[in-house]
């Protein structure tokens, strides 16, 4: 066995569904130099393996099991119920059985704060009731409640993770609409909504799962991410001006007129519409009070070095 083959076989295997998503793709660049990785698709390529091929030896050669893949909330309110609890909970419920029934040790589910609220009053913890109102937020908690149920041998743990919005390199949500505005000087239309928001920068995300992954103390449960500070959606806007080198022009339109635009993009095609408009103004902010304190470190990014990082990689 030459001197390489012996470094790959001290190296931990870790599976990872959703491989090639936003999320995904980063987490593989942050994770490849300490682990191999397996990812896990619907269908079978030179890199992926699909879920028909998955079976107890895969489960056996792998430390950990990250399921990241699952059906995204659809903001033009175009998919059936029954896809999200299709691909969210079945799925799940799945690949669980399956990794119960093997030896690999580390169970990580990408579940949601959605799984928990819709619309935050306060500050979101892990104790809050789960109340959520969408198909996408109950079929992840249905997850969720599923996984909680089945009894855990000691030496497994199972971590479900409730990020908030998540942001990065390859990222297509509303930081991307909001440097658009931005990067081509057009005024932040909403200056008349104050708020706060609690963002997750995927490189901090990345980090918490690598620490779960090799960090024996941390118990299982269920674990809300967020960075440490909250921003305001015009705080957010005129950092990405300062990033990008142009200043942000912030207009001040009287809040029934936004929502009048906005009632207009529910029925034609427009940038806008309601439920765009409440994501980024709504209040939504997230404790990570409770991870912090497993892993007992801090974070490595800060929230504006997070949100440098992903708009320069807008601006590339």
């Amino acid at each position: 066995m030459s001197d390489l083959d012996n470094d790959l076989s001290n190296i931990s295997k870790v599976l990872i569904t959703g491989l090639t998503g936003f999320v995904g793709s980063n987490l593989q660049s942050y994770l490849k130099d300490d682990f191999l990785i397996q990812g896990i698709s619907r269908t079978s390529s030179n890199d992926l393996i699909s879920y028909e091929e998955l079976d107890k030896s895969s489960f056996d050669e792998s430390k950990a099991f990250i399921h990241l893949a699952g059906k995204a909330h659809d903001l033009k309110n175009t998919s059936d119920d029954s896809e999200y609890f299709n691909v969210n909970t079945e799925l799940t419920k799945k690949l669980f059985n399956q990794f119960l029934d093997s030896d690999c040790e580390v169970f990580i589910y990408m579940s949601s704060v959605k799984a928990t609220a819709d619309e935050v009053i306060g500050v979101l913890s892990e104790s809050n009731e789960s109340k959520p109102v969408t198909a996408y937020g109950k079929s992840k908690l249905a997850a969720e409640n599923y996984l909680l149920s089945k009894e855990l041998p000691s030496s497994k743990k199972l971590f479900i993770l409730r990020p908030c919005m998540i942001h990065g390199p390859n990222n297509k949500g509303n930081l991307n609409l909001l440097y658009s505005f931005v990067s081509k000087g057009i005024p932040y239309p909403f200056g008349k909504f104050d708020n706060e928001r609690s963002f997750l920068s995927v490189d901090n995300l990345s980090y918490v799962i690598k620490e779960l992954i090799t960090n024996k103390s941390v118990e299982s449960g269920v674990y809300n991410v967020a960075d440490d500070d909250s921003l305001s959606t015009k705080d957010l806007v005129i950092t990405i001006g300062e990033t990008i080198g142009r200043k942000a022009a912030i207009l001040n339109i009287p809040k029934p007129i936004v929502n009048l635009i906005a009632k207009i993009g529910d029925i034609i095609p427009f940038p806008i519409n309601s439920e765009r408009v409440q994501k980024l103004t709504e209040n939504y902010l997230v404790s990570n009070e409770k991870i912090k304190k497993a892993l007992n470190k801090d974070f490595p990014l800060n929230t504006r070095e997070g949100i440098e990082i992903t708009i320069k990689s807008f601006n590339k």
